[in-house]
């Protein structure tokens, strides 16, 4: 069984080459999509906290382009990895979200290439293998296998 560490590494190996896109969203649609977008630009992996992305109801990640997603995976990945949060919840729910929506057509999905849809293949089936518990009964069990089902198709 792989470790969350190693998941981790093979997670940052895989998306080291996508750099910080200097706009992350559509920022002249509208005053929100604005408001995301500086949100995404003020933090980098390193500084992106839960209470950043952490509401459903206001996740900028929802208006970020797959570049931007791409960028921010990692750190999105160290998030769901974590221990759910008292005020958010478990952070791999929403970004269950984030890689199954749309389904074969999934933006980001669309945009990585193989190796990255292979590790993050590999991190559904780490979540399969050691958070299954959380899922069981939920509505996000099935949302999990959908996932799994697509990127691991890469």
């Amino acid at each position: 069984m792989t470790s969350d560490a190693d998941l981790l590494a093979q997670i940052d190996a895989a998306f080291a080459d996508v750099g910080k896109p200097e706009h992350f969203t559509d920022y002249r649609h509208c005053c929100e999509c604005a408001e995301h977008d500086e949100t995404l630009r003020s933090h980098d992996r390193d500084s992106l906290e839960l209470r950043h992305v952490g509401n459903p109801g206001r996740d900028p990640l929802c208006f970020a382009l797959p570049l931007g997603q791409a960028y921010y995976l990692p750190a999105l990945v160290r998030l769901a990895l974590a221990p759910p949060s008292r005020e958010y919840g478990w952070y791999a729910d929403q970004l269950l979200f984030h890689l199954s929506s749309g389904g074969a057509w999934n933006q980001l999905y669309c945009y990585c290439t193989s190796e990255q849809r292979r590790a993050v293949a590999a991190l559904l089936a780490h979540l399969v293998e050691t958070r299954t518990e959380a899922f069981d009964g939920f509505p996000e069990e099935d949302r999990l296998l959908q996932a799994y089902a697509l990127w691991s198709a890469a």
